[in-house]
């Protein structure tokens, strides 16, 4: 190979010493030739520092995958009157992933409402909440904590094994929570809910819209006021462990005052956010953004417009629907992610390298400014686990349907195996073979015949008759 001083490839000199030599193998040059071109557009590939680094694979893999910029929705409503100040596809189906968690928190404390159980009633985590899938707080099945601790994790760690041992202390199993998430959603007019599970972990059929979770955002303020700071709270402190919450609002934007983000593959980065300035509150609501930084940018950009504007629409309930089903997200936003990068962003850990939307503006909005500040100090709250001291009353965990708090006590699975063991069905027939199979099964049916009746009428049946012995006399 002929290279000159600058590393690239001399196809004269190459040519000119073949023909000293007599052998041109056009053939075998065109090859080389394709196959050094492809070295050099990857080593020269912007982002590429090294040709070690170079991955034509890789590089395949994405062109095959273009990405596309789907339009994401968004809304701003006015709390008081529940009117749009500003919308773009607010009704568009849309998968929620852990903004889901808001709709958790409003049946939970409906159940409070109706004196179904306390802020302070103990719930069991269960081998099924501890299955779950991060984040999570990652505790052992069997463990007890609090509704109150509970919801403050939901809230801020967006604790997945949280949101099942909620939904299992409320309503006895994930799947009897569901019923009652929907039920609470067709009652606020959330048209375009339906809710699989408590937690907004993906599934095709676990959708809401824009509209719908502002809908619920306001639901909560407005019918549940004295649990408003389960939505404001910068960190929680669990032992030595401070955590702090996702929602790059707090702390930042002048105002914020809650409420939940979210985060999959096929939601991209959501977020649902509330905000006090000069008396008005506002909710807004935006979905699909690529990045936390962005989802934060873009909420402050909305929540200075709505702000701004002293105009109301039409009340976000009399929205219509749009039809279609929900688009899937994953392309655009974990394309360019390793599997370690998805499971780290999926758990809303946001600080790893995430795609970024090109030609953006050269000066940066209020919105960029804010969400590039950095993480805000918080005090945090205390959270522990266990029950509360001196408390007496039930205990709440998976129970059959209907069932009330208290009437089953629940045990993790080791301990029921120690007070239920199995034991032998009396009806079941032995692993044998043959007659010696019959007999035990005919003899079980004669539970009143002793072990030696059995014998001797075996013996009988073998034995002989008197007519008998007289035929074989007679031959």
């Amino acid at each position: 190979m002929i290279v000159d001083r600058m590393g690239k490839l001399d196809y004269a000199k190459m040519i000119s010493s073949s023909h000293r030599n007599g052998r041109i193998r056009v053939r075998r040059f065109r090859a080389f030739g394709a196959c050094s071109a492809a070295i050099l557009s990857l080593c020269c590939s912007p982002g590429l520092d090294s040709p070690a680094m170079a991955k034509p694979k890789a590089a395949a893999h994405r062109a095959e995958q273009p990405v596309h910029h789907t339009r994401t929705p968004f809304i701003a409503i006015d709390v008081p009157s529940g009117r749009v100040i500003e919308q773009r596809d607010a009704t568009r189906t849309w998968y929620p992933a852990s903004i889901t968690k808001l709709m958790t928190v409003y049946v939970a404390l409906q159940a409070v409402r109706q004196g179904r159980l306390a802020m302070d009633t103990p719930l069991v985590v269960s081998a099924r909440a501890a299955s779950m899938k991060p984040s999570k707080m990652g505790f052992a099945p069997g463990s007890q904590i609090t509704l109150d601790n509970a919801l403050k994790m939901l809230m801020v760690k967006s604790a997945n094994d949280m949101a099942v041992t909620i939904a299992e202390g409320v309503s006895g199993s994930v799947e009897a929570f569901a019923d009652e998430m929907n039920e609470a959603a067709s009652s606020l007019g959330m048209r375009e809910s339906h809710f699989v599970n408590p937690n907004g972990l993906p599934d095709p059929n676990h959708v809401s819209s824009a509209r719908d979770m502002a809908v619920l955002g306001r639901a909560l303020l407005l019918r549940f006021p004295e649990h408003a700071d389960l939505f404001n709270i910068g960190a929680m402190k669990l032992g030595e462990q401070v955590i702090p919450t996702h929602n790059g609002m707090l702390g930042r934007y002048p105002g914020a005052d809650g409420m939940k983000t979210g985060y999959t593959c096929p939601a991209g980065f959501n977020l649902v956010a509330s905000a006090t300035r000069e008396g008005r509150k506002v909710i807004v609501v935006v979905l699909g953004d690529p990045s936390a930084r962005k989802r934060t940018a873009r909420a402050a950009n909305v929540f200075d417009h709505a702000f701004a504007s002293g105009q109301f629409g039409d009340p976000a309930i009399d929205l219509p629907s749009q039809a279609g089903p929900p688009p899937d997200m994953r392309g655009e936003i974990c394309v360019r992610r390793s599997k370690a990068a998805q499971l780290e962003a999926e758990s809303e850990e946001t600080g790893g390298t995430v795609q970024t939307t090109e030609g953006s503006a050269p000066q940066p909005s209020n919105g960029e400014i804010i969400a590039a500040l950095p993480r805000p100090a918080y005090k945090p709250i205390e959270v522990f686990v266990g029950p509360a001291p001196d408390y007496t009353g039930p205990v709440a965990g998976p129970r059959p349907a209907n069932t009330p708090i208290g009437v089953i006590a629940y045990a993790p699975p080791e301990k029921a195996a120690a007070v239920l063991p199995l034991r032998a069905d009396p009806a079941a027939l032995p692993m044998r073979r043959g007659k010696a199979a019959k007999h035990h099964a005919e003899a079980k049916s004669h539970p009143k015949h002793s072990v030696a009746d059995n014998e001797k009428a075996a013996k009988a049946q073998k034995k002989p008759s008197a007519a008998a012995k007289g035929k074989a006399a007679k031959k």
